[in-house]
């Protein structure tokens, strides 16, 4: 599974119709995002699973890895790459045993979850929150001090940078030292979805990998 350097988290809002969701996200996979996670916060399984594998069919079409948010079961029942844990979901240890070799990405906060994440072996971590964002709500931003302290780590695997990333501030990541970062907003609440898709991937391809 190769990991790209756009990394979309596709969350529907509420009241959203499922039509209109996933019409967003296909068109941001067609304006370059090489990474795909579906976060369906509270969501009862048989829905969560159910818009995963129309979402997962949208990823596996295009050759994008997908991961699920949280949900182990959800992952394994809708066929994701992979599955997204927060520092207060399943820890990996036990996600491993419900579905062993399922590839974890991570989220970190602070250096010491970062030096406690790499330990893990997960396919990925996500370092944020940059920016104050609204789908973090009451979580302190994390800064670009910690973009470039995990930049420092030196991670012998892909990480990105995530939290209010957007064309106004992706510029000031990437002198920090982040080669790939994970947007929400930015990208699924553009007027046109792909094109901000092309122009964030256009920004990232302007610096090495």
């Amino acid at each position: 599974m190769k990991l790209g350097r756009l990394y979309l988290v596709a969350t529907p809002r509420a009241g959203q119709p499922q039509g209109e969701f996933l019409a967003r996200v296909e068109a941001a996979l067609d304006g370059g995002v090489d990474t795909l996670q579906l976060r369906c916060k509270d969501w009862e399984a048989t829905p969560y699973i159910a818009l995963g594998e129309r979402v997962a069919a949208l990823a596996r079409a295009r050759g994008v890895p997908f991961f699920i948010n949280d949900r182990v079961d959800v992952a394994a029942a809708c066929g994701a790459d992979g599955v997204h844990l927060g520092q207060g979901d399943l820890p990996p240890a036990w996600a491993r045993r419900l579905v062993p070799g399922l590839p974890l990405g991570l989220s970190t906060h602070a250096p010491a979850q970062a030096h406690a994440a790499l330990t893990e072996a997960p396919a990925y971590i996500a370092a944020g929150p940059v920016h104050a964002t609204p789908t973090k709500p009451g979580r302190a931003p994390a800064g670009l001090a910690y973009v470039r302290a995990v930049a420092a780590l030196n991670p012998p695997l892909p990480w990105y940078a995530i939290g209010g990333i957007d064309a106004s501030t992706i510029h000031e990541v990437l002198a920090a030292g982040a080669t790939r970062v994970a947007v929400v907003r930015a990208v699924l609440d553009a007027p046109d979805p792909a094109q901000a898709a092309s122009d964030l991937l256009g920004t990232l391809r302007g610096v090495p990998a």
